[in-house]
């Protein structure tokens, strides 16, 4: 049963999504219409220091606590209430890539049958099923059993070089698939889990959160779509690339717009609180010229922690291929003036293996495809990620493709 056929049974095609990022719980209240996601009720929530970290739930109450807040506050203003949720997850302990296995037939004259397509995919799951878990164990000291699968998506099949969206009826010797893998650690899930439970709602996807928006801004129809997208969260800084409309994988760098705060509240000597007002007060070019260069020295230093960051992360994606010359950003702390600065810097870029000098773009609202703001609310940046969760709700609503219904199948057998 897909989600639309679970609202018809419950609240009129009602849903709400959950972004609990470390900075902000953001909370929507969205209805589907026509295959279209509008948004009827929109909020926001500040987190206390003490209850995320880098994405991770620190706090199991004090988050509940917050999300009730949120959820209230929506509620309100879209004057209805959901009870299924869509909850994104993203930060340190989220690992994102896409696995491409090649296949050659034994019989290329023969037209590919159901049962074929079948054990190909199985086959691309399952091995890069094994290889994204052990790869993410690796990376963060847990054993492959605490490692689950959060997202599974095809990017891209092709038959001898030539790119099909239904390889049913082709006929040809090598076939590629590429899948795209998104796995946390089942300590994370299980506190999203959580959350859920406590709040009376039903969890129907945990979605990354990278891949939301890169599959809402662009991987909705275009084919050549090739662009960098990076999400400037509270705790971390997300990264996703895209090449030739298929998400190759997304990374994660530990320095968000809390960095900054903290840099600012030593530099003032002022409290985390106070230094996020004036971080804000800065981003909205709302100080006085002398405050305001004190700020922009403060930030500058992080700022050049934060691209060396950006360059040892977009270096692991160009070892094989030039890197999209085009960066869209998103997230409160893109809003920083230093950000878009340091990304337009010519030094930086020319030591990464770009296709040309990148354009540095911040993602707009109305262009997260199929999601309608009806309440007016939404024009920030850190505004892009819950309507790009919203996108992801119409997958549930339409109907499966050949190889998406065969990939989903293949996905609940490993989970089980």
């Amino acid at each position: 049963m897909g989600l639309f056929d679970i609202f018809k049974s419950r609240k009129a095609n009602l849903g709400m999504v959950l972004d609990i990022g470390t900075e902000f719980i953001k909370c929507l209240i969205f209805e589907i219409k026509q295959n279209k996601a509008e948004i009827l009720g929109a909020g926001r929530v500040r987190q206390k220091l003490t209850e995320m970290r880098g994405g991770t739930v620190l706090d199991i109450e004090g988050v509940t606590k917050n999300a009730q807040t949120a959820i209230a506050k929506v509620e309100k203003m879209a004057g209805t209430s959901a009870d299924q949720v869509i909850v994104g997850i993203a930060g340190e302990l989220v690992k994102g890539t896409t696995t491409t296995v090649h296949y050659s037939r034994a019989k290329p004259n023969e037209r590919i049958a159901y049962s074929e397509l079948k054990s190909i995919v199985d086959k691309v799951q399952r091995r890069a099923f094994d290889k994204a878990r052990e790869s993410l164990a690796w990376e963060t000291g847990h054993s492959e059993i605490d490692v689950k699968l959060v997202n599974a998506a095809i990017v891209d099949v092709k038959i001898d070089g030539y790119r099909v969206t239904n390889p049913l009826g082709f006929q040809g010797k090598d076939v590629s698939v590429s899948v795209f893998n998104a796995f946390a650690p089942i300590t994370h899930l299980g506190a999203l889990q959580t959350i859920c439970e406590e709040l009376g709602l039903d969890l129907i996807a945990i979605a990354a959160e990278p891949y939301a928006i890169a599959k809402a801004v662009g991987l909705e129809d275009s084919l050549d779509f090739s662009a960098i997208f990076m999400d400037l969260g509270g705790g971390t800084t997300d990264i996703a690339v895209v090449r030739n409309g298929g998400l190759e994988g997304t990374k994660m760098i530990a320095i968000g717009g809390r960095s900054f705060t903290k840099r600012l509240s030593q530099v003032l000597s002022v409290p985390f609180e106070t230094a996020e007002e004036i971080k804000i007060s800065y981003s909205n070019g709302l100080l006085d010229k002398k405050s305001a260069k004190i700020v922009r020295k403060a930030i500058l230093s992080d700022c050049k922690v934060w691209l060396s960051g950006v360059e040892l992360t977009l270096e692991e994606f160009s070892q094989d291929e030039l890197l999209p010359s085009r960066i869209l950003l998103c997230g409160g702390a893109s809003a920083l003036p230093e950000i878009q600065e340091a990304l337009q810097a010519e030094k930086w870029s020319a030591a990464i293996a770009f296709a040309k000098k990148p354009k540095i773009d911040f993602i707009r609202t109305e262009e997260v495809a199929k999601v309608i703001d009806k309440t007016g609310k939404l024009e920030n940046p850190q505004d892009i990620t819950p309507m790009a969760l919203a996108n992801t709700a119409l997958d549930f609503a339409s109907e499966e493709t050949i190889v998406e219904g065969i990939l989903n199948k293949v996905v609940k057998s490993l989970r089980e």
